[in-house]
């Protein structure tokens, strides 16, 4: 996790953040020198622009970045990120052009430009550091943008490297160093513990099935966070072809983003009872994995008929928000890579949730725009229910027809759940190209968006 800030007491470089437009207006009290600097550069203010400005000895002397228009960026989530990604290495201060209430978002947006992802090969660092800005919250800062990069590096992680196991110690690293607990329960045991369902997905690995449970406070709303933790999806025996498995080391996004959040909460020491829930499986293939037509019990009770082993992963969610329920929080959110239709609907970008009760919605429209953080809300449309009941048994994991595939499976979980606030967030985990702040790879969705909506609730 590369994310950081340059040392307080370096001498930065002074940093003016230009609208494309201004430029002139900005050169007007400025020496000739400098004026025929930025003139000579092409220097327009469009969006991404950098340069620096030298001394007469050829020192920087201060340093430019584009801040484009509106309607440039409303292309982009963080403005300032692309400048800072062309600037040469050393220690910048802005000082100027940048709106009060875009500070903190582009601090941050700052932060995330300098992650890497570097455990396979080596990869250049970004050179460029900011100097905080005065009267931010840098810590919290900090914490954000150490969750999205621990978020990103479990994604990453290849499945050779991130099966259960390695989740599971992930998990525990995360607890020891904010002091929560945690405790596991594996392979076998998940039988004499009643998570049938966790165990009949998992079994087929050589890596044993677990449930990861990590608790953290004392006082506050009771908030529990439910990730999926599929490392590895071959579908099963309804194998994938092998253009759809490219990607299925992401398929443990839900978790890796539920295990972000809970860095930025626990780090921010937001006044909440975290409860996080990990199914950590992988599905595979082998003489005694669960078969298409077989009927499998859960632990809230309910019959599952199976008819695509590759929608597996409401299966695992089920016994967990089942476990998640039984404590009665006061809210419970699930996070998972679960249905291809969410990403027909909205796009990578976008993360699709659903959610029924007005509060909470109201909160969390108002984070996501707040943080840049954007969710789509999606309907628990109750006509729907009658596809996911087959009649042979309670449910149907795959419901024939390929209709509203994302709303069947969101309804498929609310079974599981009883009368805590619920919302369900069907993520995709993963940028298809660089981006400023956002490079190509595992991507954290909708967390600072909720680290936001809970820590309102929280303050009550």
């Amino acid at each position: 996790m590369s994310v950081a800030f340059a040392d307080p007491d370096t001498d930065p470089v002074p940093l003016h953040v230009i609208e494309q437009g201004e430029v002139d207006d900005w050169l007007s009290d400025k020496p000739p020198s400098v004026s025929k600097w930025v003139t000579a550069n092409g220097f327009t203010g469009a969006l991404g622009q950098a340069i620096v400005v030298p001394d007469g000895e050829g020192a920087p002397l201060l340093a430019l970045a584009g801040y484009g228009t509106p309607k440039t960026r409303k292309r982009m989530r963080f403005y300032l990120a692309a400048a800072a990604a062309r600037l040469p290495g050393g220690a910048y201060r802005i000082t100027s052009g940048i709106p009060e209430d875009r500070l903190e978002r582009e601090t941050l947006g700052w932060l995330l430009t300098g992650y890497r992802f570097d455990r396979y090969a080596t990869a250049r660092g970004m050179e460029a550091r900011l100097v905080p800005p005065e009267n931010l919250d840098v810590q919290r800062l900090l914490a954000i943008a150490e969750g999205e990069a621990l978020t990103r590096d479990l994604i990453n992680t290849p499945s050779n490297d991130m099966g259960p196991s390695e989740l599971e110690e992930a998990a525990r690293d995360l607890s020891v160093r904010h002091g929560a607990s945690v405790s596991v329960v594996h392979g076998e045991d998940l039988l004499a513990g009643n998570y049938p369902l966790i165990h009949t997905v998992g079994r087929a690995s050589d890596r044993a099935p677990r449930l990861i449970d990590i608790r953290w406070g004392d006082s506050g709303p009771a908030v529990t966070l439910v990730g999926k933790g599929v490392c590895f999806d071959t579908g099963g025996l309804n194998l994938k072809p092998g253009g759809s498995m490219a990607l299925m080391k992401k398929d443990m996004g839900g978790a890796a983003n539920v295990l972000g959040l809970a860095h930025m909460l626990m780090a921010t020491a937001t006044g909440i009872r975290l409860r996080v829930l990990i199914p950590a499986v992988e599905n595979s293939v082998s003489g005694n994995a669960f078969r298409p037509g077989d009927i499998l019990p859960s632990r809230k009770g309910l019959t599952v008929e199976i008819n695509n082993t590759d929608a597996e992963g409401r299966l695992v969610l089920a016994d967990a928000l089942t476990l998640a329920q039984e404590d009665d929080p006061d809210l419970i959110v699930s996070m998972a890579t679960l249905t291809g239709a969410a990403r027909v609907a909205v796009g990578p970008d976008l993360a699709p949730y659903y959610c029924d009760d007005a509060d909470f919605v109201r909160q969390l429209e108002s984070s996501a725009q707040a943080t840049d953080d954007p969710v789509w809300r999606m309907p628990f449309h109750d006509p729907y229910e009658a596809m996911i009941e087959p009649g042979i048994a309670d449910l149907d994991n795959a419901p024939k027809g390929g209709f509203a595939g994302s709303i069947t499976a969101a309804l498929f979980l609310r079974r599981f759940v009883g009368d805590s606030t619920y919302a369900h967030f069907d993520v995709y985990g993963w940028n298809p190209t660089d981006a400023p702040a956002r490079s190509k790879g595992g991507a954290g969705q909708a967390i600072r968006a909720l680290l936001d909506t809970i820590g309102q609730m929280a303050n009550g």
